[in-house]
């Protein structure tokens, strides 16, 4: 699973340059992500869509715990900021954004923990260079008790996928968000691709091999609020 990770602001340079290298960049292009090290499931991340309508790459904020348009408050009463990718082309919650809104939900790295409740030890993940690309859906939400006329009357929302752990990462869970090559990340969000469990499972098998480049140390236990990248850093000791 995936209830913790970070994103530093030199993502705002490197999707810059990825979107301008696609020849597809929007008219307004400005990102400005705040470097944020702990960031947790119904708070603000960044996401990578690709707009059906106009086909421009978009760089946005969205909620991280998906909330479908039928909802009737963006509050559930289960957990939608991850989805196993198993059989999720046949789930309800997912069937509709697995077909034509994915999104790369982007990151420098993740935490997972191990060890019995009260003890825990924290794990930062992440690629030796350059940004993880989450394989994400996501979904529009629109809040009814705003006007037409407010802007804030919708939401964007989104879900990061998982799989069953592979290889060197098994030791510390036995799930694994799922992280795609940077060349997989315009095929995965191409809205006029209906996505169905076969283009699931491929992003499923590029994991496979993204991962295997994934290093990962222990760090000092935080708490909720904690932020900075300190909260990085190797515990001293630690092999």
């Amino acid at each position: 699973m995936c209830g913790r990770f970070a994103l530093d602001d030199k993502v705002n340079t490197a999707i810059t340059e990825f979107v301008e290298q696609t020849g597809r960049r929007p008219d307004e292009w400005s990102p400005d992500w705040e470097a944020r090290w702990n960031i947790a499931p119904t708070e603000n991340v960044a996401v990578l869509i690709d707009s059906p309508k106009t086909r421009d790459l978009r760089f946005e904020q969205a909620r991280w715990s998906l909330v479908p348009p039928w909802s009737d408050s963006l509050k559930l009463k289960f957990p939608t900021f991850n989805a196993r990718t198993e059989g999720i082309a046949n789930k309800s919650t997912w069937a509709k954004p697995v077909k034509s809104t994915r999104a790369i939900v982007l990151a420098s790295g993740y935490y997972e923990w191990t060890g019995e409740k009260g003890s825990k030890q924290p794990w930062w993940i992440s690629p030796a260079d350059g940004l993880i690309g989450f394989a994400g859906l996501y979904s529009w939400w629109r809040d009814q008790s705003k006007a037409d006329d407010d802007p804030d009357r919708w939401v964007l929302t989104t879900t990061i996928l998982t799989c069953p752990t592979i290889g060197h990462l098994a030791d510390i869970h036995d799930r694994n968000p799922v992280t795609l090559p940077q060349e997989m990340w315009e095929h995965w969000l191409d809205p006029t691709i209906v996505g169905d469990q076969a283009l699931v499972d491929e992003a499923v098998d590029a994991h496979a091999g993204e991962a295997r480049g994934l290093t990962f140390h222990e760090v000092a236990p935080f708490k909720v609020g904690d932020d900075g990248p300190e909260l990085t850093a190797r515990v001293r000791g630690a092999e």
